[in-house]
């Protein structure tokens, strides 16, 4: 195979790549706290195919992960007392996810059998004490804007919010988790505010997406055309090459 053709080959694998991440954007464009992600490129020089001395190596399309958007979606009113969004950037609840931690921007909350406050998934929610616990015999939770927790009028925690001077430490875990896949130790969020009854919806922007898929369609068969012709060039080479012999 031609070095035109390996380069074109190299495009597609990460043609195909975008496209399942375009795929999976659009898919969780009503997922609460869902952040838009993109394929991250690069360019890898390696071997030609003919590796002759005299002339340099051949540029391969890399892909070089995935890079998320953690900026603030909508906020969008529910009404329901256990729901909860945050406003500011770069901000996450803390839950407690075994001996470690995971974090979410997902605040669809519920009480547990034991009274403590959980995700969906039912991992504690925590605060900064430990896990949030309330008495559902003293009815409905009041959350201020600062996270302060207050049930039949006194005050029982405050939610621990965390931030991260670098959101690339985050590695993505399903059911709306991220985890912190290195040593750095998240700060203090000031300036956050936690927002009772509402939910942050996805940042996806859908027509944004479609155009894009639309656009990694037609650059897939822009590359399979340069393949095709390259292939066609070689033959028709050798098929001149063998006739003059």
């Amino acid at each position: 195979m031609e070095n035109a053709a390996y380069i074109g080959l190299s495009r597609q694998m990460t043609l195909r790549r975008e496209l399942d991440i375009a795929a999976n954007n659009i898919a969780n464009a009503d997922t609460t706290g869902f952040k838009v992600e993109q394929l991250l490129l690069g360019t890898e020089i390696g071997n030609r195919a003919r590796n002759e001395a005299i002339r340099p190596g051949a540029s391969f399309v890399l892909d070089n992960g995935v890079g998320r958007d953690f900026s603030q979606g909508s906020l969008e009113q529910t009404g329901r007392s256990l729901d909860f969004a945050i406003e500011g950037e770069g901000v996450f609840f803390r839950v407690q996810d075994g001996p470690g931690e995971a974090y979410t921007r997902d605040g669809a909350f519920t009480i547990s059998p034991e009274g403590e406050l959980t995700t969906k998934g039912g991992l504690p929610v925590l605060g900064e004490g430990g896990p949030i616990v309330v008495d559902p015999a003293q009815g409905a939770i009041t959350v201020a804007d600062d996270g302060n927790i207050s049930q039949a009028g006194l005050t029982i925690g405050r939610m621990d919010l965390a931030r991260f001077d670098t959101m690339a430490v985050l590695s993505k875990d399903g059911d709306g988790l991220y985890r912190n896949a290195s040593n750095a130790a998240p700060i203090d969020a000031a300036g956050a505010q936690v927002r009772q009854g509402m939910l942050e919806g996805s940042n996806v922007n859908p027509l944004v997406e479609i155009t894009h898929l639309i656009e990694i369609s037609r650059a897939y068969e822009r590359a399979s055309k340069m393949i095709e012709n390259v292939s066609e060039l070689s033959r028709r080479s050798v098929e001149r090459l063998g006739r003059s012999t």
